[in-house]
């Protein structure tokens, strides 16, 4: 009698927990993961030229234009390269940061300092950009500084420099938090170890602190590479007439030409590079919990 009830109590706990579980997997798998899947099965159609309308014939035109088109090589390598450039660019930013957060401030001023790394997450995102673009400006907050300075003015305004600050500064809270998370966990006795045993701080920085931290900039790069990667808006917003990412590609082939398959096309390439950069980022601790 006993283990019938058990193994009833049980059934009925495991059968609470589907039942929980169901909604929001389902939601997830239908409205998002079908949705992608239709998605990427048309990156494997074509339009008609005549009528505009999709043909469902399989097909591999739209990837041998991306392959064989300068243009769209070209598109694709800056982006992938300012990501990369952005990812890079984080951790160095956020490496001071996260470790006087971590590691040398008490608990009042630890939580005033991450609220005030959070605090730019709680505007608009058009409103920072937008911001940016005063700050950079042929008038901006940046030439009239140099121009107070004696220096002469700049020009970065609508180029890729300026995507490449304004990217920097709009993820770099993503980096900050899983860095924080990393150095924290970190044991003091074990520096105070590595001291005792005759380290200097450059060793116990490059042999104890650097290694422990690897999982927190891995996952920290997994955001910045990523949302880098598949953003557009502030490619339009703040680069220039050849500052086009995939993203902008992908919503001029969509909302203006039509030609959904391409789109889906090019897309399918964000994805697998994500994908594989994700892969990697796994290897070094990305996704283990820090």
């Amino acid at each position: 009698m006993a283990a019938g009830q058990t193994v009833s109590m049980g059934l009925r706990r495991y059968a609470g927990n589907l039942a929980l579980l169901i909604p929001p997997f389902g939601w997830l798998t239908v409205f998002y993961l079908g949705s992608l899947f239709i998605l990427l099965l048309s990156a494997f159609w074509q339009v008609d030229s005549m009528t505009g309308e999709i043909v469902h014939d399989w097909t591999l035109d739209n990837f041998r234009v991306l392959f064989s088109d300068v243009t769209y090589r070209i598109v694709a390598q800056r982006t992938i390269g300012i990501a990369v450039l952005v990812t890079l660019t984080d951790i160095v930013l956020a490496w001071p940061l996260a470790w006087v957060i971590a590691r040398k401030v008490g608990p009042r001023l630890k939580l005033f300092l991450l609220v005030l790394v959070a605090l730019p997450l709680w505007s608009s995102m058009l409103a920072r950009i937008y911001a940016w673009r005063l700050i950079l400006g042929h008038d901006g907050v940046l030439n009239w500084f140099l121009h107070e300075a004696g220096l002469p003015g700049q020009s970065i305004a609508f180029t890729n420099v300026a995507l490449w600050l304004v990217f920097s500064y709009l993820w770099l809270p993503f980096m900050v938090m899983p860095l924080i998370a990393a150095l924290e966990h970190i044991p003091a006795s074990l520096l105070d170890a590595a001291g005792d045993m005759g380290a200097t701080p450059t060793q116990v920085l490059r042999t104890v602190i650097l290694p422990l931290a690897v999982p927190g900039m891995a996952a920290g790069s997994v955001f910045t590479f990523a949302v880098t990667l598949g953003d557009y808006v502030t490619p339009m917003l703040v680069g220039g007439a050849g500052s086009d990412f995939v993203g902008n590609v992908v919503y001029s082939n969509v909302g203006v030409s039509g030609n959904v398959p391409f789109a889906a096309a090019f897309s399918l390439l964000l994805l697998v590079v994500v994908a594989g950069y994700m892969l990697v980022a796994r290897r070094f601790g990305a996704f283990d919990g820090t």
